[in-house]
């Protein structure tokens, strides 16, 4: 089973993802990249990611291009629609599949309010993820 998880930046919805999924099952291949991948992973999705008990600090975002000669079981984009546009994945891909979740980098406010933003967002790609897990790949 190979896994393609799309977003914009790839620096933090969908590094959170892949290390959900890679937590799921080992044995799946899964990547993640972005149309316009940023520099690093973003620090708060690392931290938060972290209190879950997975390391995604060693990442770094890579770019759709690496990936477009590659076939794919799926292609699962999780850009939120109402504010952006999803990357559009023009390689070999069997199934593709979208999942909506606002950019918790873009939270203004205390440094309490976005880290409850980083966590909330990640708690909803975890459980996304696990029930798309539980009802599509075992």
């Amino acid at each position: 089973m190979k896994i393609l998880i799309l977003c914009t930046g790839n620096s933090c919805r969908s590094q959170m993802a892949q290390g959900f999924f890679k937590s799921f099952d080992d044995k799946i291949e899964v990547e993640s990249a972005g149309t316009q991948p940023g520099l690093e992973v973003n620090s708060k999705a690392v931290i938060v990611m972290r209190e879950a008990g997975i390391d995604i600090s060693k990442n770094s975002p890579k770019s759709v291009d690496e990936f477009l000669n590659y076939e794919w079981d799926y292609v699962i984009t999780v850009c939120d629609n109402a504010k952006e546009t999803c990357p559009v994945f023009l390689g070999k891909v069997k199934h593709r599949v979208h999942f909506g979740f606002e950019d918790p980098s873009d939270a203004t406010g205390s440094e309490e309010f976005i880290m409850s933003e980083f966590r909330r967002i990640r708690d909803d790609i975890k459980t996304t993820f696990l029930r798309f897990y539980n009802n599509f790949l075992i």
